[in-house]
């Protein structure tokens, strides 16, 4: 199995509500966030790739458009924007469009990471 990666970067606010008060991400704050996307297929194409990196510029331009430096509670209208939930959302939309998506993965601090894979 080829496996390929890219990572995108963008900063954004979130508030987790859900979480009992005094709770440091029950506040609105906000983080510089890694997103991953990794591609894997058993065969390469006529050009050796499994999928040429430039294809994937339509998710940086998703990326700068729909998520830098915006608050995504409102962006995916939840009140739980999770590291996890972000994984998922984007491993949903890259999923559409490029169908040799197996994983995705997500920063919120240089220490921790939250991976959606099927």
């Amino acid at each position: 199995m080829y496996t390929i990666s890219k990572e995108f970067h963008f900063s954004a606010s979130h508030q987790l509500s859900r979480l009992p008060e005094g709770h440091p991400c029950a506040r609105l704050h906000g983080h510089n966030y890694i997103v991953v996307v990794e591609l894997q297929a058993r065969d390469l194409d006529e050009n050796g790739f499994v999928r040429d990196y430039h294809e994937l510029g339509a998710l940086k331009r998703y990326i700068d458009d729909q998520f830098d430096h915006r608050h995504l509670n409102e962006v995916l209208g939840r009140d739980d924007v999770t590291a996890e939930r972000l994984a998922r959302h984007f491993f949903d939309w890259c999923a559409e469009r490029l169908p040799e998506t197996s994983a995705v993965r997500v920063s919120e601090t240089p220490k921790t990471w939250a991976e959606y894979r099927p």
